[in-house]
């Protein structure tokens, strides 16, 4: 069944509708922090990366995954939700109401090429330039409250150190000449 058809049943029982989406920063020369905004397929907005959860995937992990693929960013993913949002999705005759939750996420990547890069635009803004930028009132709050309380860059999970490579045992061969 088309995705648009699931919403719209999910939105007459009542259910709610959920997305995720990520908000990349990185830091300034100057000690503060701007975030990246993209522009919407539809509507040419600017709004954050944001999908709908995947299966295989917690929130945090699909909301990185949306910024790979809508703005061309990678980076570490808050552990727990920024804050969220709701907004109205347009669909082709009606509206449903989503809730939104919101990762950070500290970009480590910026790539010169990325999947939807011929239908997005992407800028790099502070967080009150940005906050006036969105539509949404609740997400523009949101990014607003960075002004005053910018993210602390979480430490990457120690990964496990690479063994060395053993020396081979046995005879010592000379090169052939």
């Amino acid at each position: 069944m088309p995705r648009e058809k699931r919403l719209v049943r999910r939105a007459k029982k009542n259910k709610p509708i959920r997305q995720v989406a990520a908000v990349p920063y990185r830091p300034t020369t100057d000690g503060g922090i701007e975030v990246l905004l993209v522009t919407s397929n539809t509507t040419r907005r600017f709004i954050v990366p944001k999908g709908w959860p995947m299966k295989s995937k917690t929130g945090r992990e699909a909301a990185a995954q949306e910024a790979f693929e809508e703005a061309g960013v990678r980076g570490e993913p808050s552990e727990k939700p920024f804050g969220a949002y709701a907004y109205w999705k347009r669909l082709s005759g009606s509206f449903v109401k989503v809730n939104v939750k919101v990762f950070m996420l500290a970009v480590d990547e910026v790539l010169a090429d990325w999947e939807e890069q011929g239908k997005r635009a992407r800028a790099w803004l502070s967080p009150a330039d940005a906050a006036t930028l969105i539509d949404e009132p609740e997400l523009a709050a949101l990014v607003l409250s960075l002004v005053d309380h910018p993210p602390a860059k979480e430490p990457r999970k120690a990964r496990p150190a690479a063994k060395a490579a053993r020396p081979r045992r046995g005879k010592a061969v000379a090169p052939e000449s």
